[in-house]
């Protein structure tokens, strides 16, 4: 059988910007296009997969090694490794080439491993099974071999594998009921409709006999047919669907963006200072070349003559000195650290494990603890200015909760309803003000009725849901409420608890149980449905005496300017407490019609229902006129309640420096009522609105420009805390390019960030996804370029995650597409707290001392780089890896109680160009100590018993022993948290090291081919100015770095330093007063002996250099 074609099922999305790329049409059940059809050419859509990984098998090796060699370090030594194999070099190609295999190997591995975590996610969801209609049977199919036309068949509490049109339905009126808590968070349900001429074919025999196409006109939009992937079915058998987008082009897929690599700002200030000693390593091959020339200039100074060199081989041109130039790069290109790079990427690998083991952050109720999609950016934890937050689902549980009412001015509080779950223990409603008298009785009957007739609740069997069996009574019945609306669950729910049940909507007859446990059944009428531009909804029931009544709830706004009798003042005054309190008010009125009054309503109604233009505007109109003269009597307070702590949270995160933003698809009303209940506004905070509602009334320009003075006030002493809320409409706006703007009218985004930034707040509210990935990139692509943070639980929220340097994501009951698409995932937004003062404070913290640490020690040496490598990669890279893994500056209790320390580390502040200048002259300073000192000691001085000088071996010993010594010292003074395995490491690595010297020195090894080093070590230490100037030469080379430190201390201690100081003097040291007494007379007894060594030690080296000088 054919039908007409269903045509523009698709139309404009109403709240974002989000186009399709092309039109499309849709044959059903892939049906040949039905006769009288032009030119029919086959279109060819994706298969059903979703890929969130980065690499394929086949494309793993090429795209990881185009990403790592992007790093300045990588590609340096890859070019220096083929100058090794190219020309001939004083070193050979294994010293740059072995390092380099190494660092690509280790970091290939790492990320290939986090990659195959992701693919094993995407696996399980593109292996899924689905139901499809073929040949009129019920088919089993793997989700990603889901095709664009297969008619799916989904049954309740199933997901929807792709974008569907809706079909039909196992219901009679066609309609089903949906969630959208994977998408968005929202737990509610919504109704989905059939489409009209398919509703009837409700079996896979009717459905396969569909002949139809659909067309879908060059936009992407929800409609009240399209079921989006990620969604669930709840509260239907069954439905059937077509699928007209499936894998990468669905809404949800569409919403990712595109995956980029992210980079940390530790990593770009790694890659500036490698410029920075690139420079100086090109300085010096170029002036040692240039040297070189100038020596053999003179003839004398050339060749030797027992070389034997032709004419043309002392022939100079340019390929010559470019190949000595080259030589001479690989000569000195001991200064880039390669170590530190497979250091870094252990310490982050490594480092990652601390989250997933840290049991304050393990959620006993799902049984699991944090996740680390990527290590790649744990030290950026540390630098979040910007904090972009969901609301719902992230700030809230969105478990709506009827925290009282007040019926002609009496209050009434309940215990514990939260959103059909009664919590047990809890007794009945508690009543605040007196009792209402034998009147009041009657309208307080009236009241409770009225919230149990004026919703759009549905009655659903019992069943578990999240592992929770929900019902409207404790065990005795056998049902619970959903609605389209959480708050009107939660009013239901509290209505129960004052002894007015609903029950059921049967044959349009509204079924409820008073307190006398007598069913009364009103038959339903009409229903005004609720819209944002009314605030408000409406029903009109008849009673089972006759009596007609129109029922009301809404918005105080668009209640009282029609109520015209009731105790308005004293609900209007608990309205308004509630509301500052964040509390969700809606206003509840009825009147009673007469019957003449009841068919004048009907005939008004229709006559817009029917009318072919102007329907909605006529609908409102209607509206208007039927909806005044109501009789006030009362109001109710919804809360919308938050996560565990997740003010506290938000008051910790503003503490520590950080903005925090809420992007939210919500109204403005809902989402500024939870802001004001997480802390995010304060009562004195003054809200700004830039709203479609304010541009309607003036320009976009004067609204922008008002905004900025008023902002700009607070610059001239006048100091206010504002808060800002802005739409979606609005920031389309403020984001499209202005052609005509005028010259005292500047560029709207600049005026938009300038407000932002003199805001301690941002809602904005009525966000598509894409819009919060463009709010995160405006403020990303700021002058300032600040590190930003988003979070949220939804697939929704996932193009912000992308796009934002750190993206966290909520594993929470809703779904996993933001936790996959993460960095991070956490289990509640209370975990970010310690995330980010805490772990993100501890990583930044360490691994800019690793960073730093390794240029001060490249600037250290002056040797082979055979030499140089084995020292750096054995005797001192590990008590630096275990530093950046287990240093704690600071107490971690101290770090969540005061979170302004997280102040000290912002904006990169330990790797800002001053720090690097100081480290790297500490490091000139100390080569000079060591080569210069060890030469002055030695020169025309005889060390050994036998009166034996020593020679250049002994000589590069005496200066590595010092170097490593002083390097390995310099790291310990910088340890604030000693454990055991500190002590193990940092101590072992220096008795390894003189081990080892004296078994390489003291055995002849056969598979050497010189023994150049045969019992120097030990000669060194036989001679007791060797050692003497050992010690000289350390002290004198770590007492600058202590002197600087001692006076910073004394004199401009930073806050951290002052917290250090105060946890060793504080009662937070678990020591006992005993122990502490004890402590502190042994610490003194330490620093007697240590200065009265000191003392004479200083004496002696006096007295010796003395001598040495009147010697010489």
């Amino acid at each position: 059988m054919d039908f007409s074609t269903i045509r523009n099922l698709i139309t404009r999305y109403c709240t974002g910007e989000e186009s399709w790329v092309d039109s499309r049409t849709v044959y059903i059940g892939h049906k040949v296009p039905p006769p009288g059809t032009e030119a029919y050419i086959p279109q060819r859509f994706p298969d059903n997969r979703v890929v969130s990984s980065k690499y394929t098998f086949w494309n793993f090796i090429p795209k990881n090694l185009f990403e790592q060699f992007r790093r300045i370090a990588n590609f340096y030594f890859l070019i220096i490794f083929l100058v090794q194999l190219i020309i001939d070099t004083p070193t050979s190609p294994m010293t740059s080439g072995l390092p380099l295999f190494f660092v690509i190997t280790v970091t290939a591995i790492k990320q290939g491993y986090e990659d195959w975590i992701r693919h094993k996610a995407d696996n399980a969801v593109n292996q899924c099974p689905v139901h499809v209609i073929q040949h009129g049977k019920v088919v089993r199919k793997q989700s990603q071999k889901l095709q664009v036309g297969d008619i799916v068949q989904v049954k309740e509490d199933e997901t929807f594998p792709c974008d569907l049109i809706l079909l039909s339905t196992s219901r009679e009126d066609g309609t089903c009921f949906v969630t959208t808590a994977s998408l968005d968070g929202e737990s509610s349900h919504k109704t989905y409709y059939a489409v009209q001429d398919t509703k009837a074919f409700n079996t896979a025999e009717e459905v396969d006999t569909l002949h139809a196409t659909i067309e879908l006109i060059h936009t992407y939009c929800i409609s009240s047919n399209l079921l989006l992937r990620g969604a669930t079915l709840k509260n239907t058998e069954y439905i059937h669907a077509v699928a007209i987008y499936t894998g990468m082009e669905t809404k949800m897929a569409l919403n990712y963006q595109s995956k980029s690599q992210k980079r940390s700002a530790v990593e770009k200030s790694m890659n500036a200072y490698l410029i920075v000693y690139l420079g100086i390593l090109i300085s010096k091959a170029l002036i040692n070349t240039v040297l070189k020339y100038v020596w053999q200039a003179n003839p004398n100074r050339d060749e030797p003559w027992y070389n034997q060199k032709t004419e043309t081989e002392r022939q100079r041109h340019l390929i010559r000195a470019f190949t000595d130039f080259l030589a001479f790069m690989v000569l000195f290109n001991y200064i880039i650290p390669v170590s530190m790079y497979v250091t870094v990427e252990m310490q982050k690998f490594l480092g990652s494990y601390f989250i997933l083991w840290d049991d304050d952050m393990f959620d006993e109720e799902l049984g699991e603890g944090p996740l680390v999609n990527t290590s790649d950016l744990n030290e950026e934890l540390g630098q979040v200015e910007y904090v972009f937050t969901d609301k719902t689902g992230t700030l809230t549980e969105n478990n709506m909760e009827l925290r009282e009412c007040c019926v002609d001015g009496n209050v009434y509080v309940p215990h514990a309803i939260c959103n059909g779950q009664i919590l047990p223990g809890a007794a009945g409603m508690d009543m605040i003000d007196s009792s209402p008298g034998v009147d009041g009785k009657e309208r307080e009957e009236l009241f409770f009725r009225a919230l149990c007739l004026c919703h759009t609740v549905q009655v659903k069997e019992e069943e578990t849901v999240d592992g929770i069996k929900r019902g409207i009574h404790q065990g005795k019945s056998t049902s619970f409420y959903i609605s389209s609306s959480p708050d009107e669950v939660a009013l239901v729910e509290g209505m129960k608890r004052l002894g007015f049940t609903y029950l059921r909507l049967k044959n349009s007859h509204m079924e409820i149980l008073n307190r006398e446990d007598e069913m009364e059944r009103f038959e339903l009428l009409e229903v005004l449905n609720f819209d944002s531009v009314r605030r408000r909804m409406s029903v009109i029931v008849k009673s089972s005496s006759g009596e007609y009544y129109l029922f009301c709830k809404g918005a105080d706004s668009s209640i009282f300017p029609r109520v015209v009798s009731g105790k308005v003042e004293q609900v209007r005054a608990r309205v308004e407490h509630n509301a500052v309190e964040g509390l969700r008010t809606l206003c509840v009125a009825y009147k009673k019609l007469t019957h003449e009054e009841y068919d004048q309503t009907c005939r008004l109604l229709n006559s817009a229902k029917l009318a072919l233009q102007d329907r909605d505007k006529k609908l409102a109109e209607a509206y208007d006129v039927i909806e005044k003269d109501f009789i006030l009597l009362g109001a109710t307070a919804v809360e919308d309640r938050l996560q565990d702590k997740a003010a506290d949270t938000i008051e910790s995160l503003h503490k520590a420096g950080m903005k925090v933003w809420v992007l939210t698809g919500d109204k403005m009303e809902t989402a500024a009522a939870t802001c004001y209940a997480s802390k995010l506004f304060h009562r004195n905070t003054q809200i700004l609105e830039l709203t479609t509602k304010r541009t309607e009334e003036q320009s976009l320009h004067d609204v922008l420009f008002d905004l900025s003075r008023t902002v700009l006030r607070q610059l001239s002493g006048d100091y206010q805390d504002y808060g800002l809320i802005i739409d979606g409409a609005t920031l389309s706006a403020v984001l499209k390019p202005t052609q005509d703007v005028t010259s005292n009218g500047g560029n709207y985004k600049e005026i938009f960030l300038e407000i932002c930034r003199n805001c301690s707040a941002v809602l904005c509210c009525r966000m598509a996804p894409l819009q919060k990935a463009q709010i995160v990139k405006l403020i990303k692509a700021s002058k300032e370029h600040p590190i930003t943070l988003a979070i949220g639980d939804g697939a929704n929220d996932v193009s912000m995650i992308l796009e934002a340097h750190v993206g966290i994501g909520i594993m929470g009951k809703e779904g996993r597409q933001a936790a996959r698409n993460s960095d991070y995932a956490i289990t509640k937004f209370k975990h970010l707290k310690k995330m980010l003062l805490v772990h993100g404070h501890y990583y930044y913290i360490r691994i800019a001392e690793l960073v730093q640490y390794f240029f001060y020690k490249r600037k250290n040496c002056f040797s082979s780089v055979l030499t140089l490598n084995l020292i750096d990669l054995h005797f001192t890279s590990l008590p630096i890896l275990l530093y950046s893994l287990m240093e704690q500056h600071i107490n971690m209790d101290i770090l969540k109680r005061d979170p302004s320390l997280y102040r000290d580390i912002a904006k990169n502040s330990l790797l800002r160009w001053p720090t690097f200048i100081y480290w790297t002259l500490l490091g000139v300073f100390d080569a000079m100590v060591f080569f210069f000192g060890a030469f002055f000691l030695f020169d025309n001085t005889t060390f050994t018993s036998n009166g034996q000088m020593f020679g250049n071996w002994t000589f590069g010993t005496l200066v590595f022993t010092v170097l490593v010594f002083t390097v390995t010292l310099k790291l310990a003074l910088d340890t604030h948290y000693w454990t055991w395995i500190n002590h193990f490491v940092i101590w072992g690595s220096l008795l390894f090291y003189v081990i080892f010297s004296l078994l390489w020195g003291g055995i002849i090894w056969p598979f050497l081919n010189y023994q150049r080093m045969y019992y120097v070590f030990m000669q060194m230490l036989s001679s007791g100015p060797a050692w003497l100037s050992i010690i000289l030469l350390i002290i004198v080379s770590l007492l600058p770095d202590v002197v600087k430190k001692v006076l910073c201390r004394a004199l401009c201690p930073t806050t951290t330093e002052r917290i250090q100081v105060r946890q060793h003097n504080s009662h937070d040291l678990h020591f006992h007063r005993e122990e502490k007494i004890q402590l502190a007379y042994m610490s003194n007894i330490y620093k007697c002996v240590y200065i009265s060594v000191i003392d004479s030690f200083l004496k002696e080296i006096i007295l010796y250099t003395v001598t040495i000088c009147l010697g010489r």
